[in-house]
């Protein structure tokens, strides 16, 4: 749906991947399992004003607990999550929330920001400023230039700190988008043939999105080249008893899901299988450890102990689990905090993961479960069923 912001939720390199695999399949040729979805967005509820000014108010207290005077960012996830405005990438608003006072809001003047406009604010409202993280550095070093005495911190204690937490508003939503991504990917499954290359799965994928009512990618990898966490440009084509990877979400009122799939085409061999069940097992593991006040670092532990365990690794090395457990994930689709070695950040209610321990052996394949996790007072959550066999991606 092009009136609701799409924000990316993989790496970089898999998301500019799937878009590109997706352009390789025209409309007249998207199948009838795809055509024959309908639009799944009856009921959603936008966040509303009042929760918005909430959010104002949660922030103003973290400022003032951490001794900062006002906030800036500029477009990006934080500035909509505050007051629901829209980026433009082109001309990005700048807005600057103050401890105490009224926000204000600066355009770009003739495509250029406003610094001495901005300074002058803050001169009235604070001497520590907050940078939001995805504010440009330019802009920091243009208001640096113009406010040399004042002290410039990162606004994670503030941000971070609203964010991480997510409202049963917010949950909603990510359930939805989560239900939409099973809904596709269910349906993009059932278009799998022999000769088929990733770049038509990848477009199924995105057009059975359109088909449900939002915009969407996904990458598709097949055979060996699952081992990559972040796939491969090289051409594939489907054969009988290859691995089938695919991974990526859909963004529902700007909240993302992250799910992954991997099965097989064909009758999986032994080794498919018994990996496949060592990956499971490793997902559970992280959903297990996923309780209130336990270290985010110790569900990756749980993961990986899994893993290793079973003769893999160790730590990152491949063949193993080369990366993180899980990120957090909201409006945006890799944002704080994350499941990681060293994260010594505790669990509490609201927060959401995504928990996707991987299996990556090189030259033979890989395997990824990801499902999306909220956690309760009484543990995690998945937002989705997790997939209960190698050859039942969805039950």
């Amino acid at each position: 749906m092009n009136r609701r912001l799409f924000i990316v939720t993989a790496a970089t390199g898999a998301a500019e991947l799937a878009r590109t695999q997706r352009r390789s399949l025209e409309p007249a040729n998207v199948p009838d399992v795809i055509k024959n979805l309908k639009p799944m967005l009856d009921g959603v509820q936008p966040i509303t004003g009042a929760e918005r000014a909430a959010r104002i108010e949660k922030a103003r207290r973290l400022m003032r607990d951490n001794k900062i005077g006002a906030i800036l960012c500029q477009g990006g996830s934080s500035l909509y999550y505050y007051t629901g405005m829209r980026a433009n990438s082109a001309s990005p608003t700048t807005w600057v929330l103050p401890a105490k006072g009224d926000p204000a809001s600066f355009e770009p003047e003739a495509g250029a920001v406003p610094y001495q406009r901005i300074a002058e604010f803050l001169k009235s409202t604070a001497a520590r400023v907050g940078i939001e993280e995805r504010t440009p550095f330019s802009v920091l070093d243009g208001l640096r230039k113009q406010l040399p005495a004042a002290e410039f911190v990162s606004a994670d204690p503030v941000t971070v700190g609203c964010r991480v937490i997510k409202s049963p508003a917010e949950i909603a939503l990510l359930q939805r988008a989560n239900d939409i991504t099973i809904a596709a990917y269910r349906a993009a499954f059932q278009t799998l043939r022999e000769g088929m290359t990733q770049g038509e799965l990848s477009a199924n994928i995105a057009a059975a999105y359109r088909a449900l009512g939002v915009q969407g990618d996904a990458m598709a990898i097949f055979g060996k080249y699952t081992a990559f966490p972040h796939g491969s440009i090289q051409p594939q084509q489907l054969r009988e008893g290859d691995m089938v990877l695919i991974d990526d979400g859909c963004s529902v009122e700007g909240y993302q899901s992250d799910i992954t799939r991997t099965t097989v085409f064909g009758k999986p061999t032994t080794r498919q299988t018994e990996i496949w069940n060592l990956e499971r097992k490793a997902q559970d593991a992280a959903l297990a450890a996923a309780k209130p006040g336990a270290a985010c670092e110790s569900v990756d532990a749980a993961a990986r102990k899994v893993i290793t365990d079973a003769g893999f690794g160790p730590g990152y090395k491949v063949p193993g689990l080369p990366h993180r457990t899980g990120h957090g994930i909201g409006l945006d689709g890799h944002e704080w905090t994350y499941l990681v070695k060293g994260n010594r950040t505790l669990l509490q209610p609201g927060m959401c993961f995504s928990d996707e321990p991987t299996i990556a052996i090189y030259g033979e394949f890989g395997v990824r479960l990801e499902d999306c996790m909220y956690i309760t007072e009484s543990g995690a959550r998945m937002f989705t069923k997790q997939s209960p066999a190698i050859d039942e991606p969805f039950g």
